[in-house]
């Protein structure tokens, strides 16, 4: 008697990047049609928030998606690959960049932390959004 494999734990490397790569489009469409929405409604204070939001949301999935090729070459046991250290540095790095430009988006944009809020959230939205498309298949 076979038992059937969860999606996740099935889940190649490949088909990570892929999924990771659909979450950062859908989480920068997102953020495009609000923003425009939010244009529209509340004017381009808001809608820039929530475009910062999208962005940095977008970029922090790339982020992960490094640290994961990363560590899963360490757990596969290989090679570390070259520039383990600059990647981890980079990543402390840009954490730091990403608080700065929330900190001057909200000090010089004077939009509503509510958007930025939500489209920093946007993230979140596309990576359940694709991990309910992956059990669902």
């Amino acid at each position: 008697m076979t038992e059937d494999i969860h999606p996740i734990a099935g889940l190649t490397d490949a088909a990570l990047a892929s999924m990771l790569k659909r979450a950062m489009f859908v989480t920068l469409m997102l953020g495009a049609i609000a923003g425009g929405i939010l244009w529209i409604a509340s004017g381009w204070r808001d809608a820039s928030m929530i475009a910062v939001g999208a962005v940095i949301s977008s970029a922090s999935i790339l982020e992960w998606q490094r640290l994961i090729k990363l560590f899963n070459a360490k757990l596969d046991r290989q090679q570390t690959p070259r520039g383990a250290a600059l990647v981890i540095s980079l990543f402390l790095l840009r954490i730091v960049i990403f608080a700065a430009v929330i900190y001057g988006s909200l000090k010089c944009l004077r939009g509503s932390a509510i958007a930025l809020l939500c489209g920093l959230a946007l993230a979140v939205l596309a990576m359940g959004w694709e991990a309910l498309r992956l059990l669902r298949d």
